[in-house]
C-alpha cells in the first residue's frame, strides 16, 4: 500500500475571506461547498497551486486555538504549520516581496537556513503559519 496524495484541512473562520487571502498567493479556488443549505455561507472549500490542495473547513475540522508556543519566532498560535516548497530560491523572494506589498503577516524574512533551503513564514488571518522555500542547491 501506498499513499498516493495527502490533502492538509485548515480550519478557518470564513471560507470566502480564506479563499481571497490565498487568491493573493496565486491560489485558485477548486471547488466550493455550501454546507448551509442556501443560506449563503460555504463551509467547505479545496485550492489549488500547481498540483498543490489545501482544503479549508469552516469552523470544524483542524484547530485555531492560541497556545503557548515552544518556538521563539512562532508567536502564540495553536493553528497548522505547513512547508510550502518553490521551485527556486528567486520565487521564494518573489512570494516574499509579495506578501510584503499585500501588507501581510510575515513573521520571519527569508533566510537560508543550514539545511540547504532558503525560506521565510508566513502566518494567514486564522493563524497557520506557511513556511514558504525552495532548495539551495540541487
Amino acid at each position: 500500500m501506498s499513499v498516493r496524495r495527502a490533502t492538509p484541512i485548515l480550519n478557518v473562520s470564513d471560507v470566502r475571506a480564506s479563499i481571497a487571502w490565498f487568491g493573493q498567493l496565486g491560489w485558485k479556488p477548486r471547488f466550493v461547498w455550501d454546507e448551509s443549505h442556501g443560506a449563503g455561507e460555504p463551509g467547505f472549500a479545496g485550492i489549488g497551486s500547481g498540483s498543490a490542495e489545501i482544503f479549508l473547513c469552516r469552523d470544524a475540522q483542524g484547530s485555531r486555538e492560541s497556545r503557548p508556543s515552544r518556538y521563539p519566532f512562532d508567536g502564540a498560535t495553536g493553528g497548522v504549520w505547513m512547508s510550502w516548497f518553490l521551485d527556486n530560491a528567486e520565487d521564494v523572494d518573489a512570494m516574499h516581496a509579495r506578501a510584503l506589498e499585500l501588507g501581510l503577516d510575515v513573521t520571519m524574512a527569508p533566510t537560508d537556513e543550514p539545511w540547504g533551503v532558503r525560506e521565510f513564514h508566513l502566518r494567514d488571518p486564522n493563524g497557520h503559519t506557511f513556511r514558504v522555500g525552495a532548495a539551495t542547491s540541487e
